[in-house]
This record gives C-alpha cells, sequence and structure tokens, in this order.
C-alpha cells in the first residue's frame, strides 16, 4: 500500500483539471438548454433529440476510451498525457457550440448537432482519464476523499464563474447581439479551461502502479456486470445525473419567468444555488471525518426531496427572496454525497479486482462516465418533452400552466430522482473500514459489513 501523503499543490492541481471539465458540465446542466431556446432560437420540441442523440453517440464513446487507457500507457503515466493534448481541441470545441451561424432554422439545426456531437467526443478524450486520476495518484481512502473534495469544490468554483459571469458579459458584451455576447463569454471561460488542464497535467503525478491484462471486450463487461457495489454506482449516476440536470436546466427559465426576474436576478439565482454546492463541498469533507459517509450520501438525497416538495408549495411566482433561500439550502444539501460518491468509484473497482482477481479500471470509470451521459441524455428528452407539454415559448409572458410546469421542474420533478438516488445507496456496503481491511489483509471482498 502506497502511504505517500499528497501535497496541497497536488490536490490544488488535480482539483484544477475538474474545473476544467466543469466550464463545460455546468455549461450543459446550467446554461444550454436556456441557450438554445432563449438565445440560440431552437424549438423546445426539437431539444430532446438533439440532447439525446450527441450523447448517446459520446456514451459509448466513453466506453471505447476506457479501454484506449487500459490499453496503453507512457512516460508519463496511464491517464494524464490525455490531458495535455486534449486542452486546445476542449476549448475550440466549447467555443463553437456557444457559436450562431447565420443560417436558417434547418442548418442552424444542423450545425447545433455537429458542433455538439464533437464537443461529446473531445469532452470523453480528457474526461473519462481525468476521472480515472483518483486511482493512480493515491491508495489511502482517506487522501483520495480529500483529494476529490478539493477536486469538487473548483468544480463548483467553475460552474459558479459560468453562471455568475457568462450571462452578465453576454449582456454586456452583446448589448445588441446577444448571440455575439454568449459566443465571447463562453469563448474566454473555453481559454481558461484549456489553461486549468495543462495546469492539472504539470502538478500531478501518476504514482500508483495497478498491472492491467489486455481483456476482450466481452470479458471487461462481464467483470463489470458482476460486481455488485459498481453496478450500484452506476443506477445512482444514471438518475441522479437526471435529477441534477433537469433542475440545472430549468434554473434560468425559473429565475426569468416564475420569479420575473431581469437578467441580475437570473445570474444571482444561479449563482446562489451553485454557492450552495461549493459550500457543500467544504462541509462534506469535514462531516466524512466524523461521520458515516455512506449515511451521509443516504439521507442527503431523502431530504433534498422534502425539501423541493416544500419549495414547490411554499414559493409563489414573484417571491424572490424565499426561492433563493430555498434553492441555496437545496442545492447545499444535494451535494454534500458528491465526494463520496466520486471516491467510492475507485474503491468499487479494487473491490472488483479483489474478488474476480481481475482489474477493469478504465472501464469501470468509462461507464460511470457512460451513465452520466445516459443520465444526461435522458435529462434532456425529458426536459424537451416536458418544456412543449407545459407550453414554454421564450421572451413572453408564460401561463399559469407553464409557470406551474416550469416550477415542477425546478422542484419536485428532480427531487423524486434524488429520492429514489438515496434509496438505492441503502444497497452500497464499502464502508472505509472494510476498504482498508481489503487492501491490507488482502481478503476476498464477498461479504461487505454494513455501514
Amino acid at each position: 500500500m502506497n502511504t505517500k501523503k499528497l501535497s496541497v499543490l497536488e490536490k490544488v492541481g488535480f482539483g484544477a483539471g475538474d474545473m476544467a471539465v466543469n466550464v463545460v458540465w455546468s455549461s450543459m446542466a446550467l446554461i444550454l438548454t436556456y441557450f438554445y431556446t432563449d438565445i440560440y432560437g431552437l424549438r423546445t420540441e426539437h431539444l430532446g433529440m438533439l440532447f439525446f442523440l450527441p450523447r448517446m453517440i459520446d456514451a459509448f464513446a466513453d466506453v471505447v476510451m476506457g479501454m484506449i487507457t487500459d490499453a496503453h500507457t507512457t512516460r508519463w503515466g496511464r491517464y494524464r498525457p490525455y490531458l495535455l493534448y486534449g486542452a486546445v481541441p476542449f476549448g475550440i470545441a466549447v467555443m463553437l457550440v456557444f457559436t450562431t451561424p447565420d443560417f436558417d432554422y434547418s442548418m442552424k439545426l444542423a450545425w447545433a448537432y455537429v458542433s455538439y456531437t464533437l464537443l461529446m467526443l473531445v469532452f470523453t478524450s480528457v474526461t473519462i482519464p481525468y476521472i480515472s486520476l483518483p486511482g493512480v495518484i493515491t491508495d489511502d481512502p482517506k487522501d483520495r476523499l480529500s483529494a476529490n473534495g478539493y477536486r469538487l469544490f473548483f468544480a463548483k468554483a467553475a460552474a459558479l464563474m459560468v453562471t455568475t459571469f457568462v450571462p452578465l458579459f453576454a449582456a454586456r458584451w452583446g448589448a445588441d447581439h446577444k448571440a455575439t455576447g454568449y459566443q465571447v463569454s463562453m469563448a474566454l471561460m473555453a481559454a481558461i479551461a484549456s489553461l486549468l488542464f495543462i495546469f492539472c497535467f504539470f502538478t500531478t503525478t501518476e504514482r500508483v502502479k495497478h498491472t492491467i491484462e489486455r481483456k476482450p471486450l466481452s470479458l471487461q463487461l462481464s467483470l463489470l456486470l458482476r460486481n455488485d457495489q459498481w453496478l450500484i454506482l452506476a443506477a445512482v449516476c444514471v438518475i441522479g445525473t437526471i435529477g441534477y440536470v433537469i433542475r440545472g436546466s430549468v434554473a434560468m427559465y425559473y429565475a426569468k419567468y416564475f420569479l420575473n426576474g431581469d437578467t441580475g436576478v437570473v445570474s444571482t439565482f444561479i449563482t446562489v444555488g451553485v454557492a450552495g454546492n461549493i459550500l457543500a463541498m467544504v462541509a462534506s469533507t469535514w462531516i466524512t471525518k466524523k461521520f458515516c459517509k455512506l449515511q451521509l450520501f443516504r439521507w442527503t438525497q431523502v431530504i433534498v426531496f422534502v425539501l423541493s416538495a416544500a419549495m414547490y408549495f411554499l414559493v409563489q411566482p414573484g417571491d424572490i427572496l424565499p426561492a433563493y433561500v430555498f434553492f441555496f439550502v437545496i442545492n447545499f444539501v444535494v451535494d454534500l454525497h458528491a465526494p463520496v460518491f466520486w471516491s467510492a468509484i475507485s474503491e468499487a473497482v479494487d473491490y472488483g479486482e479483489k474478488r474476480s482477481g481481475k482489474r477493469v479500471a478504465g472501464m469501470a470509470f468509462g461507464g460511470i462516465s457512460w451513465c452520466q451521459k445516459m443520465g444526461m441524455s435522458l435529462a434532456g428528452l425529458i426536459l424537451g418533452f416536458l418544456l412543449t407539454h407545459f407550453q414554454y415559448a421564450p421572451d413572453q409572458a408564460q401561463s399559469s400552466f407553464t409557470l406551474n410546469g416550469i416550477a415542477l421542474l425546478l422542484t419536485v420533478i428532480p427531487g423524486a430522482f434524488h429520492l429514489v438516488m438515496g434509496l438505492l445507496m441503502f444497497r452500497y456496503k464499502i464502508t472505509d473500514r472494510y476498504y482498508t481491511d481489503m487492501l491490507r489483509e488482502g481478503t476476498p471482498a464477498t461479504a461487505p459489513s454494513q455501514a
């Protein structure tokens, strides 16, 4: 067992990588739906397939990328080189998605499909190696959890940066042409993301060496599907991502139409939510030092459903202050589980290796990313269908039926997904004590103890 502790610089560098990733993730979860309907000019009935098809293509690319990282290594390590070589293409792809060409509607729709698919593929080429890093920079579960705390703090800082500055900069730089404002604003975010990936490459070290045998795809899938603890995390990832993306995607609509807010209200509303996410990263790291991380994961998701239902029933149109309070608290509670989830993936990989004698790391991390993309795809389908069902039309006064639908999409509907997510985690049983004993003693992982 490698006992070398990670330095603060390495944890910061590791976190910088997720900050880069979340320039895209935050944009997709919080801004892109609004951009496509209210700025780019797409109709809501076209959103579902636009979000579904490219993400489905990319979901299978995740599996391929996982196999590539399992099969190849370099003098810089197995995963880090992709962060260096993918940094600039990543930034360019982000900028292209937020470019609005002067085409007719059908060609604009085609541009959206092509640019979004390209972004998803480039996104995969750097995120699969990145999310695999925790398994090779340290094998200490506490240090790994701490590193993921840094990572998620920086991820939420990226979300704060995007949601705070992009709408405001877009309004300032695109006063007469909002599409240009969004293009320039996101080009700046993309350049920052590229530099962050390069910084992550130079400040991290792959010090834990795993022997990975080349295995046929069918064998890797078979081994992964026999890992019951990984399967739980995979299901949790799909379900939780659906809830997260639906809530985040509707936040700008909620602030603009349900709260009747201007650009300042829209920006501060989503910023308040992201602030809750950031504080959750700090609180989670502290709480898990004193309390069971699995119990924290389970019960926070159940509480999110209760808070979401309360927000739906208690906040009325135009009630800005209570809406801000509820949105902050919901976003704080929902993300208390995040460092636990991402550290659990590496533990589930080690658990599977102990059970079968064979390690499937790239496929496992690629599979989780695939689950994220599946969750995003399904969320896009659901969101496009429900916005159409609730008769949403951009840049005009909404009916009471539409406002009620927007409120449901921000509160009860995503809350229900988080409730299911929390209940599923009662079946996940790899505690810190069990994991440490497993590594120290080499005990076959057949009967993990209850948390």
